[in-house]
Protein backbone atom coordinates (compact mmCIF):
# COMPACT_ATOMS: atom_id res chain seq x y z
CA UNK A 1 0.00 0.00 0.00
CA UNK A 2 2.66 2.43 0.79
CA UNK A 3 4.84 1.63 -2.22
CA UNK A 4 1.43 2.36 -4.63
CA UNK A 5 1.01 5.78 -2.44
CA UNK A 6 4.27 6.35 -3.06
CA UNK A 7 4.31 5.74 -6.85
CA UNK A 8 0.97 7.50 -7.05
CA UNK A 9 2.07 10.53 -5.71
CA UNK A 10 5.73 10.71 -7.73
CA UNK A 11 2.74 9.73 -11.17
CA UNK A 12 1.10 13.05 -9.66
CA UNK A 13 4.06 15.26 -9.73
CA UNK A 14 5.22 14.34 -12.92
CA UNK A 15 1.83 15.01 -14.66
CA UNK A 16 1.90 18.57 -13.07
CA UNK A 17 5.32 19.15 -14.51
CA UNK A 18 4.14 18.14 -17.85
CA UNK A 19 1.20 20.57 -17.90
CA UNK A 20 3.22 23.26 -16.89
CA UNK A 21 6.16 22.92 -19.11
CA UNK A 22 3.02 22.53 -22.06
CA UNK A 23 1.31 25.26 -21.02
CA UNK A 24 4.82 27.37 -20.92
CA UNK A 25 5.37 26.33 -24.07
CA UNK A 26 1.95 27.03 -25.39
CA UNK A 27 1.89 30.49 -24.05
CA UNK A 28 5.56 31.03 -25.45
CA UNK A 29 4.44 30.72 -29.05
CA UNK A 30 2.36 33.94 -28.81
CA UNK A 31 5.45 36.21 -27.10
CA UNK A 32 7.98 36.92 -30.83
CA UNK A 33 11.59 36.44 -29.99
CA UNK A 34 12.85 39.86 -31.84
CA UNK A 35 16.19 40.19 -33.14
CA UNK A 36 18.08 42.75 -35.41
CA UNK A 37 15.47 42.92 -37.85
CA UNK A 38 13.05 44.28 -35.43
CA UNK A 39 14.38 47.46 -36.12
CA UNK A 40 13.34 47.96 -40.03
CA UNK A 41 10.38 45.47 -39.84
CA UNK A 42 8.60 47.02 -36.45
CA UNK A 43 6.65 50.31 -38.02
CA UNK A 44 3.94 48.27 -39.79
CA UNK A 45 2.42 46.88 -36.03
CA UNK A 46 1.85 48.25 -33.01
CA UNK A 47 4.23 46.46 -30.82
CA UNK A 48 4.29 45.70 -27.17
CA UNK A 49 8.03 44.59 -25.99
CA UNK A 50 10.34 43.73 -22.85
CA UNK A 51 13.63 44.13 -23.23
CA UNK A 52 15.16 42.20 -20.38
CA UNK A 53 19.07 40.61 -19.86
CA UNK A 54 19.14 36.87 -19.04
CA UNK A 55 21.18 37.01 -16.09
CA UNK A 56 18.07 39.58 -14.48
CA UNK A 57 16.10 38.38 -11.37
CA UNK A 58 13.05 40.72 -11.91
CA UNK A 59 13.36 39.57 -15.66
CA UNK A 60 12.84 35.93 -14.83
CA UNK A 61 9.88 36.68 -12.41
CA UNK A 62 8.21 38.54 -14.97
CA UNK A 63 8.67 35.71 -17.81
CA UNK A 64 5.50 33.85 -16.79
CA UNK A 65 3.48 36.69 -16.33
CA UNK A 66 4.62 38.46 -19.99
CA UNK A 67 3.85 34.72 -21.40
CA UNK A 68 0.64 34.94 -20.06
CA UNK A 69 0.25 38.71 -21.82
CA UNK A 70 1.12 37.29 -24.96
CA UNK A 71 -1.85 34.70 -24.66
CA UNK A 72 -4.55 36.88 -23.43
CA UNK A 73 -3.83 39.84 -26.07
CA UNK A 74 -4.04 36.81 -28.75
CA UNK A 75 -7.40 35.53 -27.39
CA UNK A 76 -8.79 39.06 -27.16
CA UNK A 77 -7.87 39.82 -30.77
CA UNK A 78 -5.83 42.64 -30.22
CA UNK A 79 -3.96 44.12 -32.82
CA UNK A 80 -0.66 44.24 -30.48
CA UNK A 81 1.77 41.56 -31.34
CA UNK A 82 3.74 41.00 -27.89
CA UNK A 83 7.42 39.92 -28.07
CA UNK A 84 10.60 40.20 -26.24
CA UNK A 85 14.28 40.99 -26.86
CA UNK A 86 17.59 40.34 -25.05
CA UNK A 87 18.86 43.60 -24.68
CA UNK A 88 22.02 42.34 -23.61
CA UNK A 89 22.28 40.84 -27.17
CA UNK A 90 21.07 43.41 -29.33
CA UNK A 91 22.64 47.03 -27.13
CA UNK A 92 22.34 48.89 -30.41
CA UNK A 93 18.36 48.60 -30.58
CA UNK A 94 18.10 48.98 -26.49
CA UNK A 95 19.82 52.07 -26.75
CA UNK A 96 17.93 53.86 -29.85
CA UNK A 97 15.02 53.10 -27.64
CA UNK A 98 16.69 54.38 -24.74
CA UNK A 99 16.83 51.12 -22.49
CA UNK A 100 18.72 51.98 -19.34
CA UNK A 101 17.47 49.30 -16.82
CA UNK A 102 15.74 45.67 -16.66
CA UNK A 103 12.90 44.98 -17.59
CA UNK A 104 11.96 47.68 -19.78
CA UNK A 105 8.17 47.51 -21.37
CA UNK A 106 7.54 50.15 -24.12
CA UNK A 107 4.78 50.33 -26.67
CA UNK A 108 6.30 50.92 -30.06
CA UNK A 109 3.43 52.68 -32.47
CA UNK A 110 4.91 54.22 -35.31
CA UNK A 111 7.74 56.63 -34.68
CA UNK A 112 6.34 56.93 -30.73
CA UNK A 113 7.47 54.54 -27.96
CA UNK A 114 5.87 54.96 -24.75
CA UNK A 115 7.20 53.82 -21.07
CA UNK A 116 5.25 51.63 -19.43
CA UNK A 117 5.45 52.30 -15.08
CA UNK A 118 3.32 50.52 -13.97
CA UNK A 119 2.79 47.21 -11.47
CA UNK A 120 3.51 44.49 -13.50
CA UNK A 121 0.68 42.39 -13.35
CA UNK A 122 -0.90 40.74 -16.37
CA UNK A 123 -4.05 43.34 -16.30
CA UNK A 124 -2.16 46.31 -15.80
CA UNK A 125 -0.25 45.32 -18.78
CA UNK A 126 -2.83 45.11 -20.63
CA UNK A 127 -4.55 47.88 -19.98
CA UNK A 128 -1.97 50.15 -20.55
CA UNK A 129 -1.25 47.91 -23.82
CA UNK A 130 -4.84 48.85 -25.32
CA UNK A 131 -5.02 52.39 -23.74
CA UNK A 132 -1.79 53.53 -25.13
CA UNK A 133 -2.60 51.15 -28.94
CA UNK A 134 -5.84 53.21 -29.75
CA UNK A 135 -6.84 56.69 -30.09
CA UNK A 136 -5.53 59.65 -28.06
CA UNK A 137 -8.59 60.85 -27.71
CA UNK A 138 -11.77 58.80 -27.98
CA UNK A 139 -15.40 60.38 -28.49
CA UNK A 140 -18.23 59.94 -26.73
CA UNK A 141 -21.07 60.11 -28.72
CA UNK A 142 -23.53 59.28 -26.24
CA UNK A 143 -25.32 58.92 -23.16
CA UNK A 144 -25.31 55.26 -22.99
CA UNK A 145 -21.43 55.06 -24.24
CA UNK A 146 -20.56 57.55 -21.23
CA UNK A 147 -22.26 55.45 -18.68
CA UNK A 148 -20.30 52.78 -19.89
CA UNK A 149 -16.77 53.95 -19.68
CA UNK A 150 -17.98 55.43 -16.25
CA UNK A 151 -18.08 51.98 -15.06
CA UNK A 152 -15.59 50.82 -16.53
CA UNK A 153 -12.87 53.66 -15.29
CA UNK A 154 -12.08 54.59 -12.16
CA UNK A 155 -10.16 57.74 -13.74
CA UNK A 156 -10.72 59.20 -16.76
CA UNK A 157 -10.85 62.62 -18.29
CA UNK A 158 -13.41 64.07 -20.83
CA UNK A 159 -13.19 67.00 -22.79
CA UNK A 160 -16.62 69.24 -23.62
CA UNK A 161 -16.95 71.73 -25.97
CA UNK A 162 -15.64 72.29 -29.83
CA UNK A 163 -12.24 73.93 -30.84
CA UNK A 164 -10.74 76.12 -28.79
CA UNK A 165 -7.10 76.91 -27.58
CA UNK A 166 -8.06 74.62 -24.04
CA UNK A 167 -8.45 71.67 -26.59
CA UNK A 168 -5.37 71.98 -27.76
CA UNK A 169 -3.54 71.95 -24.43
CA UNK A 170 -5.39 69.06 -23.85
CA UNK A 171 -4.17 67.01 -26.74
CA UNK A 172 -0.35 67.82 -25.45
CA UNK A 173 -1.89 66.65 -22.23
CA UNK A 174 -3.25 63.32 -23.13
CA UNK A 175 -0.21 62.73 -26.04
CA UNK A 176 2.08 63.46 -22.39
CA UNK A 177 0.22 61.46 -20.16
CA UNK A 178 -2.04 58.47 -22.00
CA UNK A 179 1.00 56.14 -20.35
CA UNK A 180 -1.64 57.07 -17.10
CA UNK A 181 -5.31 57.41 -17.83
CA UNK A 182 -7.51 57.99 -20.59
CA UNK A 183 -8.53 60.49 -22.34
CA UNK A 184 -12.21 61.34 -23.98
CA UNK A 185 -14.10 64.26 -25.86
CA UNK A 186 -17.83 64.70 -25.96
CA UNK A 187 -20.46 67.31 -27.08
CA UNK A 188 -22.53 69.37 -24.30
CA UNK A 189 -25.63 66.59 -24.85
CA UNK A 190 -23.85 63.79 -23.86
CA UNK A 191 -22.90 65.19 -20.51
CA UNK A 192 -25.27 63.57 -18.38
CA UNK A 193 -27.49 65.55 -16.23
CA UNK A 194 -26.22 65.59 -12.75
CA UNK A 195 -23.14 67.50 -14.32
CA UNK A 196 -23.88 71.06 -14.15
CA UNK A 197 -20.80 73.48 -15.47
CA UNK A 198 -20.52 77.10 -15.32
CA UNK A 199 -18.65 77.79 -18.70
CA UNK A 200 -17.79 76.02 -21.96
CA UNK A 201 -15.38 74.69 -23.45
CA UNK A 202 -14.38 72.70 -19.97
CA UNK A 203 -12.02 69.78 -18.95
CA UNK A 204 -13.61 67.14 -16.59
CA UNK A 205 -12.15 64.58 -14.41
CA UNK A 206 -14.34 61.42 -13.01
CA UNK A 207 -13.39 59.41 -9.91
CA UNK A 208 -14.64 58.76 -6.41
CA UNK A 209 -18.00 58.29 -8.03
CA UNK A 210 -18.57 62.45 -8.39
CA UNK A 211 -16.40 64.70 -11.12
CA UNK A 212 -13.90 67.55 -10.19
CA UNK A 213 -14.03 70.92 -13.11
CA UNK A 214 -10.30 71.91 -14.26
CA UNK A 215 -10.03 75.77 -13.21
CA UNK A 216 -7.45 77.49 -15.19
CA UNK A 217 -7.42 80.10 -12.49
CA UNK A 218 -7.19 78.00 -8.95
CA UNK A 219 -5.06 75.02 -10.56
CA UNK A 220 -2.89 76.49 -13.19
CA UNK A 221 -1.12 73.99 -15.72
CA UNK A 222 -3.64 71.80 -17.30
CA UNK A 223 -1.20 69.23 -17.50
CA UNK A 224 -0.29 69.53 -14.09
CA UNK A 225 -3.62 69.35 -12.92
CA UNK A 226 -4.44 66.04 -14.79
CA UNK A 227 -0.88 64.88 -13.66
CA UNK A 228 -2.34 65.62 -9.86
CA UNK A 229 -5.81 64.42 -10.59
CA UNK A 230 -5.33 60.95 -12.31
CA UNK A 231 -5.48 59.42 -8.90
CA UNK A 232 -8.24 57.63 -6.95
CA UNK A 233 -8.89 59.87 -3.87
CA UNK A 234 -8.12 56.25 -1.19
CA UNK A 235 -5.51 54.62 -2.36
CA UNK A 236 -3.70 50.98 -0.94
CA UNK A 237 -0.21 52.55 -0.76
CA UNK A 238 3.36 50.93 -1.16
CA UNK A 239 6.59 52.72 -2.55
CA UNK A 240 6.38 52.49 -6.46
CA UNK A 241 2.53 54.29 -5.69
CA UNK A 242 4.89 57.04 -3.42
CA UNK A 243 7.28 58.05 -6.09
CA UNK A 244 4.51 57.95 -8.43
CA UNK A 245 2.28 60.42 -6.22
CA UNK A 246 6.44 62.79 -5.88
CA UNK A 247 5.22 64.19 -8.75
CA UNK A 248 1.76 65.35 -8.09
CA UNK A 249 3.18 68.09 -5.17
CA UNK A 250 0.41 66.65 -3.14
CA UNK A 251 0.96 66.01 0.63
CA UNK A 252 -0.11 62.30 1.30
CA UNK A 253 -2.05 61.07 4.72
CA UNK A 254 -1.40 57.24 5.51
CA UNK A 255 -2.74 54.95 8.12
CA UNK A 256 0.69 53.05 7.99
CA UNK A 257 -1.29 49.16 9.59
CA UNK A 258 -1.16 45.68 9.92
CA UNK A 259 -3.92 44.49 7.87
CA UNK A 260 -3.27 40.77 9.16
CA UNK A 261 -4.14 42.32 12.30
CA UNK A 262 -8.16 41.80 13.10
CA UNK A 263 -8.02 44.36 16.08
CA UNK A 264 -10.31 47.64 16.88
CA UNK A 265 -7.49 49.96 16.81
CA UNK A 266 -5.96 48.94 12.90
CA UNK A 267 -9.33 49.09 11.39
CA UNK A 268 -10.56 52.00 13.35
CA UNK A 269 -7.52 54.49 11.95
CA UNK A 270 -8.30 53.11 8.36
CA UNK A 271 -11.83 53.63 8.52
CA UNK A 272 -11.13 57.12 9.56
CA UNK A 273 -8.69 58.07 6.83
CA UNK A 274 -11.22 56.58 4.46
CA UNK A 275 -14.14 58.98 6.27
CA UNK A 276 -11.90 61.74 5.57
CA UNK A 277 -11.22 61.47 2.06
CA UNK A 278 -14.61 60.75 1.25
CA UNK A 279 -16.61 63.06 3.34
CA UNK A 280 -14.08 66.41 2.66
CA UNK A 281 -12.36 65.57 -0.70
CA UNK A 282 -13.85 68.93 -2.02
CA UNK A 283 -11.27 70.89 1.04
CA UNK A 284 -8.65 68.10 0.48
CA UNK A 285 -8.34 67.16 -2.94
CA UNK A 286 -6.49 69.72 -4.20
CA UNK A 287 -3.81 69.74 -1.81
CA UNK A 288 -3.76 65.99 -0.36
CA UNK A 289 -3.62 62.31 -1.04
CA UNK A 290 -5.03 59.52 1.58
CA UNK A 291 -4.78 56.02 1.84
CA UNK A 292 -2.97 53.61 3.89
CA UNK A 293 0.22 50.97 3.70
CA UNK A 294 0.36 47.57 5.15
CA UNK A 295 3.28 47.33 7.73
CA UNK A 296 5.69 50.05 8.27
CA UNK A 297 9.20 48.52 6.91
CA UNK A 298 9.09 50.71 4.10
CA UNK A 299 8.23 53.61 6.03
CA UNK A 300 10.67 52.98 8.50
CA UNK A 301 13.15 53.13 5.56
CA UNK A 302 12.01 56.87 3.99
CA UNK A 303 11.84 58.55 7.29
CA UNK A 304 15.18 56.68 8.76
CA UNK A 305 12.95 56.30 11.82
CA UNK A 306 10.93 53.53 13.79
CA UNK A 307 7.39 53.88 13.72
CA UNK A 308 4.65 52.19 16.41
CA UNK A 309 1.69 50.66 14.76
CA UNK A 310 -0.99 51.42 14.07
CA UNK A 311 -0.06 55.49 13.45
CA UNK A 312 -0.92 58.09 11.34
CA UNK A 313 1.91 59.84 8.94
CA UNK A 314 1.56 62.38 6.64
CA UNK A 315 4.30 62.84 4.03
CA UNK A 316 5.70 65.36 1.90
CA UNK A 317 7.14 63.28 -1.36
CA UNK A 318 8.47 66.61 -3.01
CA UNK A 319 11.20 67.51 -0.51
CA UNK A 320 11.02 64.24 1.99
CA UNK A 321 9.48 66.00 4.96
CA UNK A 322 6.68 64.67 6.97
CA UNK A 323 4.60 65.28 10.00
CA UNK A 324 3.86 62.87 12.81
CA UNK A 325 1.32 63.63 15.68
CA UNK A 326 2.51 62.82 19.05
CA UNK A 327 -0.92 60.73 20.10
CA UNK A 328 -3.45 58.82 18.34
CA UNK A 329 -6.13 60.12 16.19
CA UNK A 330 -9.09 59.93 17.98
CA UNK A 331 -11.67 60.43 14.92
CA UNK A 332 -12.66 62.34 11.29
CA UNK A 333 -12.85 65.50 13.39
CA UNK A 334 -9.50 65.06 14.99
CA UNK A 335 -7.70 63.97 11.53
CA UNK A 336 -9.20 67.31 9.58
CA UNK A 337 -7.88 69.26 12.70
CA UNK A 338 -4.42 67.87 12.22
CA UNK A 339 -4.37 68.74 8.52
CA UNK A 340 -5.99 71.93 9.08
CA UNK A 341 -3.01 72.57 11.30
CA UNK A 342 -0.42 71.46 8.92
CA UNK A 343 -1.66 73.83 6.91
CA UNK A 344 -1.45 76.83 8.59
CA UNK A 345 1.98 75.75 10.05
CA UNK A 346 1.32 74.98 13.74
CA UNK A 347 2.54 71.47 13.04
CA UNK A 348 6.80 71.06 13.10
CA UNK A 349 7.71 69.38 10.16
CA UNK A 350 10.14 67.04 10.70
CA UNK A 351 12.96 65.32 7.97
CA UNK A 352 13.87 67.35 4.42
CA UNK A 353 15.87 67.52 1.92
CA UNK A 354 19.03 69.54 3.68
CA UNK A 355 22.51 68.80 4.37
CA UNK A 356 22.56 67.08 7.40
CA UNK A 357 19.55 65.01 6.17
CA UNK A 358 21.66 63.91 2.83
CA UNK A 359 24.42 62.34 4.87
CA UNK A 360 22.07 60.64 7.73
CA UNK A 361 20.45 59.26 4.72
CA UNK A 362 24.17 58.42 3.38
CA UNK A 363 25.02 56.62 7.10
CA UNK A 364 21.28 55.02 7.58
CA UNK A 365 21.26 53.25 3.64
CA UNK A 366 25.06 51.88 4.56
CA UNK A 367 24.08 50.78 7.82
CA UNK A 368 20.85 49.19 6.21
CA UNK A 369 22.81 47.64 3.30
CA UNK A 370 25.40 46.05 6.23
CA UNK A 371 23.09 44.31 8.35
CA UNK A 372 21.00 42.80 5.74
CA UNK A 373 24.06 41.61 3.94
CA UNK A 374 24.84 39.89 7.41
CA UNK A 375 21.39 38.91 8.14
CA UNK A 376 21.18 37.02 4.97
CA UNK A 377 24.60 35.29 4.52
CA UNK A 378 26.80 36.21 7.60
CA UNK A 379 29.42 34.39 6.05
CA UNK A 380 29.34 36.57 3.27
CA UNK A 381 29.16 39.61 5.26
CA UNK A 382 32.31 38.16 7.30
CA UNK A 383 34.13 37.84 4.33
CA UNK A 384 33.45 41.06 2.43
CA UNK A 385 33.92 43.23 5.51
CA UNK A 386 36.09 41.24 7.80
CA UNK A 387 38.77 40.32 5.54
CA UNK A 388 39.19 44.09 3.86
CA UNK A 389 39.68 45.12 7.36
CA UNK A 390 42.41 42.45 8.93
CA UNK A 391 44.64 42.98 5.49
CA UNK A 392 44.14 47.00 6.65
CA UNK A 393 45.02 45.99 10.49
CA UNK A 394 48.14 43.91 9.18
CA UNK A 395 49.31 47.29 6.91
CA UNK A 396 48.54 49.44 9.92
CA UNK A 397 50.35 47.36 11.94
CA UNK A 398 53.41 46.81 9.85
CA UNK A 399 54.11 50.90 8.88
CA UNK A 400 53.68 51.37 12.61
CA UNK A 401 56.64 48.83 13.13
CA UNK A 402 58.38 49.98 10.78
CA UNK A 403 58.48 53.63 11.77
CA UNK A 404 59.08 52.49 15.42
CA UNK A 405 62.17 50.42 14.36
CA UNK A 406 64.04 53.31 12.01
CA UNK A 407 63.30 55.84 14.81
CA UNK A 408 65.30 53.87 17.64
CA UNK A 409 67.98 53.21 14.85
CA UNK A 410 68.42 56.93 14.26
CA UNK A 411 68.48 58.00 17.93
CA UNK A 412 71.32 55.02 18.25
CA UNK A 413 73.61 56.95 15.45
CA UNK A 414 72.97 60.17 16.76
CA UNK A 415 74.23 59.54 20.43
CA UNK A 416 77.27 57.82 19.00
CA UNK A 417 78.04 60.26 16.63
CA UNK A 418 77.92 63.23 19.65
CA UNK A 419 80.26 60.87 21.65
CA UNK A 420 82.75 61.22 18.77
CA UNK A 421 82.65 64.43 18.04
CA UNK A 422 83.44 65.41 21.97
CA UNK A 423 86.30 62.76 22.98
CA UNK A 424 88.59 65.79 24.24
CA UNK A 425 86.12 67.93 26.49
CA UNK A 426 85.44 64.27 27.98
CA UNK A 427 89.17 63.89 28.84
CA UNK A 428 89.59 67.24 30.38
CA UNK A 429 86.70 66.74 32.59
CA UNK A 430 88.66 63.95 34.03
CA UNK A 431 91.96 65.79 35.80
CA UNK A 432 93.20 64.23 38.84
CA UNK A 433 92.45 65.66 42.06
CA UNK A 434 94.96 66.23 44.74
CA UNK A 435 93.85 64.97 48.26
CA UNK A 436 93.92 67.38 51.19
CA UNK A 437 95.27 67.09 54.33
CA UNK A 438 92.47 64.94 55.74
CA UNK A 439 92.92 62.42 52.77
CA UNK A 440 90.19 63.50 51.36
CA UNK A 441 89.77 64.78 47.94
CA UNK A 442 88.87 68.56 48.28
CA UNK A 443 84.73 69.21 46.72
CA UNK A 444 85.05 70.05 42.93
CA UNK A 445 84.99 73.40 42.03
CA UNK A 446 82.77 74.70 38.82
CA UNK A 447 85.28 76.07 36.22
CA UNK A 448 83.77 79.32 34.61
CA UNK A 449 82.24 79.34 31.30
CA UNK A 450 84.66 81.33 29.41
CA UNK A 451 87.52 78.72 30.60
CA UNK A 452 85.68 75.53 29.50
CA UNK A 453 85.37 76.93 26.19
CA UNK A 454 88.77 77.99 26.18
CA UNK A 455 89.63 74.43 27.06
CA UNK A 456 87.62 73.22 24.13
CA UNK A 457 89.14 75.72 21.53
Amino acid sequence: MARAAAWRSRAAARLCAAVILLDMAFCNEFVEDLDESFKDNRKDDIWLVDFYAPWCGHCKKLEPIWNEVGLEMRNLGSPVKVGKMDATSHSSIASEFGVRGYPTIKLLKGDLAYNYRGPRTKDDIIEFAHRVSGALIRPLPSQQMFEHVRKRHRVFFVYIGGESPLKEKYIDAASELIVYTYFYSASEEVVPEYVTLKEMPAVLVFKDETYFVYDEYEDGDLSAWISRERFQGYLTMDGFLLYELGDTGKLVAIAVIDEKNTSIEHTRLKSVIQEVARDYRDHFHRDFQFGHMDGNDYINTLLMDELALPTVVVLNTSNQQYFLLDRQISDAKDMVQFINNILDGTVEAQGGDSIFQRLKRIVFDAKSTVVSIFKSSPLMGCLLFGLPLGVISIMCYGIYTADTEGGYVEERYEVSKSEMESPEQTEDTREPREPNAGGSLPPAVPEPKDELEKKTD
